[in-house]
């Protein structure tokens, strides 16, 4: 006995199986040299190789539809017969197998038959060689196993019954193994196996092919497998290179990003006390500042905010900064801060930076005055803390009228002056540090950002402790603006 049936508690089932191998086989070798004999012009061997696929075709009819219970006990299924079935396939005309050979060189497949009948994997590779595959062969289960994960198939062509570990038991080892889960299976089985072709199916099986191996269907069924199989590859060849892509995108995003914070001045302790928290909403945010001393008597400040976020806007933001820090605003006096803005608004128009515009705040402070000009285009109010016997700092808004920087050519913009008494701190932001929207959508208002920084924001720690409120505040996830606030203390 060549193999044990799926159920061999069923001597009805054993005994039909043992007798429809041998007459597949028949009709597969007759089908391979009716092929061969019409592709060597010998066609007087046609006709007989015909008649004997027919007598095998009608006694594998009469197997299917006489041995089996329920024609056995008398009954007659509601369904069409299995004899009905043998007989129209009896009558139909065999694959004749024209234009099959090389048909899948173009593949340059691997498949793997894998059937412990030694006649059906001799015709199974003889079809397959024949088309253009390259073959491999398992006597069982175990050996299948062994073979697929150790050598790289396209195809697996595999027998539901087989001794020590049938093809379903093959199919679920092979599905669990990451290794493995992707080879596309082809089950091999009888008409009236399709209860365990279904499992199969169910359990990964890409199809199946009946016994015995009609040409054209065993053609149509691989070539399934194959063009599923390469559009896997494809496919996963695609996301390698999405995936590698976005990790260059992501290493340059991070260098990038160490730029901007580089360009950023480092806190300093004199002649004035400064420090500064800066957390982008996304790897490239559209905030950036500085100061720096224009001459031994002036002190600049500065905070712009580009609209939007990411490369687009940190470009912008870094070009525009630049050029504040590196004075390159042809006649210009960097004292005043009207004119700088102004000069600003001319050098950077929307049209030009892909309708892109920024928010800026400058402020010059006089050291032997004690005199702060600023002026603001867009830009929230900077605060200016002044210490108080309660602990309680006072706080004055400053902020001038202005438009938006690179809407209109040509526009003035107007200074302020206020007077800093000495221990007075100067908070520079973005509304970033305030507009946060909590778990129910309300928005902080500037109110209940002056009363916080009022409170606690002189303190040393007093930047960390805002950045803390504001995370909190808006909850888990990265912020939906920019954080940027630069603090100098007089």
């Amino acid at each position: 006995m060549s193999s044990q049936p799926h159920n061999a508690a069923d001597p009805i089932a054993e005994l039909r199986h043992d007798l429809r191998a041998p007459l597949n086989q028949i009709i597969g070798y007759s089908e391979t040299l009716q092929a061969d004999a019409e592709a060597g012009g010998h066609s007087a061997y046609v006709s007989d190789l015909q008649r004997i696929q027919f007598a095998a075709r009608q006694l594998l009819g009469l197997i299917n539809a006489k041995l089996n219970v329920e024609a056995l006990s008398g009954v007659v299924s509601p369904v069409t017969s299995a004899h009905t079935v043998a007989h129209r396939r009896a009558n139909q005309p065999p694959g004749d197998g024209h234009g099959e050979t090389g048909f899948f060189a173009r593949f340059n497949g691997q498949v793997l038959v894998a059937d412990d009948n030694e006649n059906n994997r001799d015709m199974l590779s003889r079809r397959l060689q024949r088309q253009g595959m390259k073959v491999e062969t398992a006597t069982g289960g175990r050996q299948a196993l062994e073979l697929v994960r150790n050598r790289p198939f396209d195809v697996v062509l595999l027998n539901t019954m087989m001794p020590e570990l049938d093809g379903f038991s093959v199919l679920q080892r092979m599905k669990a193994d990451p290794q493995t889960r992707h080879i596309p299976v082809i089950m091999i089985s009888a008409l009236n196996e399709l209860d365990s072709v279904i499992r199969c199916i169910e359990a990964g099986a890409e199809d199946y092919l009946p016994e015995p191996f009609n040409p054209i269907l065993l053609r149509a069924r691989i070539s399934a497998c194959l063009e599923k199989k390469s559009l896997r590859e494809a496919e996963q060849q695609h996301l390698c290179m999405i995936e590698e892509t976005q990790d260059r995108l992501t290493q340059e995003l991070a260098e990038a990003a160490n730029y901007v914070r580089s360009i950023f001045p480092p806190p300093s302790e004199t002649p004035l006390r400064i420090d500064w928290k800066y957390q982008p909403s996304t790897e490239l945010g559209g905030d950036a500042f500085g100061y720096h001393w224009i001459d031994p008597d002036h002190f600049a400040v500065y905070l712009l905010d580009v609209c939007g976020h990411g490369v687009g806007a940190s470009l912008l933001s870094i070009a525009a900064i630049n050029v504040i820090r590196s004075g390159s605003l042809a006649k210009t006096d960097f004292r005043d801060p009207g004119a700088v803005l102004s000069a600003l608004n001319n050098a950077f128009p929307m049209e030009k930076q892909n309708n892109m515009y920024f928010t800026v705040w400058y402020g010059v402070y006089h050291a032997p005055t004690r005199t702060l000009r600023h002026a603001s285009g867009g830009h929230p109010p900077a605060l200016l803390l002044t210490p108080a016997a309660n602990s309680v700092a006072t706080g004055e808004r400053l902020r001038s009228p202005g438009l938006i920087v690179g809407a209109m050519e040509d526009l003035l913009y107007e200074a302020q002056s206020c007077h800093v008494p000495p221990g007075a701190q100067l908070l520079v932001l973005c509304d970033g540090c305030y507009e946060i929207r909590d778990a129910v959508g309300q928005v902080m208002e500037f109110d209940e950002f002056e009363k916080f920084m009022q409170a606690g924001g002189t303190q040393p720690d007093g930047l960390e402790k805002l950045l803390n409120w504001v995370r909190e505040r808006h909850g888990d996830g990265p912020l939906d603006d920019d954080f940027s606030i630069v603090r100098i203390q007089f």
